[in-house]
């Protein structure tokens, strides 16, 4: 779209205001309120930010201004506030990319692998969240609907039926706004569904799941909900995981991780089973940015959930269909299975092309596909398999992130220095908190 298309099409849908829209270190969706005849300083000098204000920007209250400059190929009206666009930013400061912005980290992190490959990398997000209502009195939660108490509530029609108001609307408002959604579904916990919307090239593909948690959000609350993207709101409950389908092209191969001559019948290409193998060695590193919470580490591993299963993976390997990996393998393309939905989708996606772009450049081999259940190995037979178990803690991920220089290096030392800060600041907080199952654990029992 180019500057003067988008005057048209401001004036043509009476938008009022433009959101310039970016996010923190934790992907939280930032804005500020611009009048759309103000597109022009939007696009050229940006948007004013105090960045001291702001979690992950590498500043103090003495710093410059960060400036959020608005990609024009995202400008979008949003119907869930009418009289609104949003257009997704980037952050500068002097004038030049600011490289604690992780869009600009993802960004640049894509550039180089169009450089260095000759390829787009190309990704689809599968978010799952909660549906959720809060008692006023206590402040406990439940599933938004009373009766959704199916051992296995998964693809129920009862919990699609009554809340199909709230999926109607967030759906279409989302397709307005560009999202190309083609399926939904009740997900494995009581109260947790899924819209999976068309896969995109890395960078459009984090700035649909910024745009489609800020429409569900907004547009739950309307109906008297609670959208949560929470790792592990519910203790008996399967987590929100953020699966992330992987594929690369460009204009001559559609996808170029398929080889339908793959020996071990994945059709997978070398070059998939090369960043396959990044993957694979830089999985807890990688692992610390795609669960970011002292809450992602109760969704991960083997756990008693109603449903039997948890759904995320515990170890670290691959097979063809399996659903206990850490990576899957849908024929001809991967699916990065740890990830949850309250990541910071910039980032999780820089660290798997950088672990990627290593293992393509160092031809780095993923290994025996296992298509067995992982969670029943014993720890001989994972041993013998080369299997290895993904980090228990956040702080066990974060010190895995700051030992692996490749991730460090590639993504940035200011990024991730601010990352482990955080993170680590968050671990300790929690660490310190004395919580309620503590208290009627030990409360007497001495």
């Amino acid at each position: 779209m180019k500057r003067e298309e988008a005057k048209r099409y401001i004036e043509e849908h009476d938008i009022k205001f433009i959101l310039a829209q970016f996010v923190d270190i934790h992907g939280v969706a930032k804005t500020k309120s611009v009048p759309s005849e103000y597109l022009d300083s939007i696009l050229d000098d940006g948007v004013g930010f105090a960045g001291f204000a702001l979690w992950g920007y590498g500043m103090g209250p003495e710093g410059p201004d960060l400036m959020q400059r608005g990609d024009l190929g995202t400008l979008t009206k949003i119907d869930w506030m009418p009289g609104y666009a949003n257009i997704t930013c980037d952050g500068y400061v002097n004038d030049k990319p600011y490289d604690f912005d992780t869009r600009v980290v993802l960004k640049n992190m894509m550039e180089k692998f169009k450089k260095e490959t000759g390829m787009t990398f190309y990704s689809g997000l599968e978010p799952e969240f909660f549906l959720i209502q809060k008692d006023s009195q206590n402040g406990k939660i439940a599933p938004v609907i009373d009766d959704d108490k199916l051992d296995k509530p998964c693809y129920d029609y009862n919990g699609m039926e009554q809340i199909s108001g709230f999926l109607s609307e967030l759906v279409t408002n989302v397709k307005a706004a560009g999202l190309d959604v083609y399926q939904i579904d009740h997900e494995d916990g009581n109260g947790q569904y899924e819209i999976n919307f068309k896969y995109d090239n890395g960078l459009r593909s984090a700035d649909k799941y910024i745009l489609f948690k800020m429409a569900a959000s907004a547009i739950a609350r309307k109906h008297g909900a609670i959208c949560s993207f929470m790792p592990k709101p519910f203790s008996d409950k399967t987590g929100n995981s953020l699966h992330i389908h992987l594929s690369v092209g460009n204009d001559k191969v559609k996808n170029a991780f398929q080889d339908d001559n793959d020996n071990n019948g994945l059709g997978l290409s070398k070059i998939a089973y090369q960043f396959l193998g990044g993957i694979i060695k830089h999985a807890r590193a990688i692992t610390a940015i795609a669960c970011p919470s002292v809450n992602s580490y109760k969704r991960l591993g083997i756990l008693d959930v109603d449903s039997g299963s948890t759904w995320a993976p515990a170890f670290v390997g691959y097979g063809d269909n399996n659903r206990t990996a850490f990576v899957r393998v849908p024929y001809g393309r991967l699916e990065f299975r740890a990830g949850d939905s309250s990541s910071n989708p910039y980032l999780s996606t820089a660290a798997i092309i950088a672990a990627g772009m290593d293992g393509i450049a160092n031809d780095l081999d993923p290994g025996q596909p296992n298509n067995v259940n992982f969670y029943t190995l014993s720890a001989e037979e994972r041993d013998e398999r080369g299997i290895t178990m993904l980090p228990a803690t956040l702080a066990d991920a974060l010190d895995h992130l700051a030992a692996d220089e490749v991730i460090t290096n590639a993504l940035g030392k200011n990024v991730i220095g601010e990352f482990l800060k955080t993170k680590r600041q968050e671990w300790s907080q929690y660490h310190k908190h004395v919580s309620d199952w503590e208290l009627d654990r030990y409360l007497e029992f001495y």
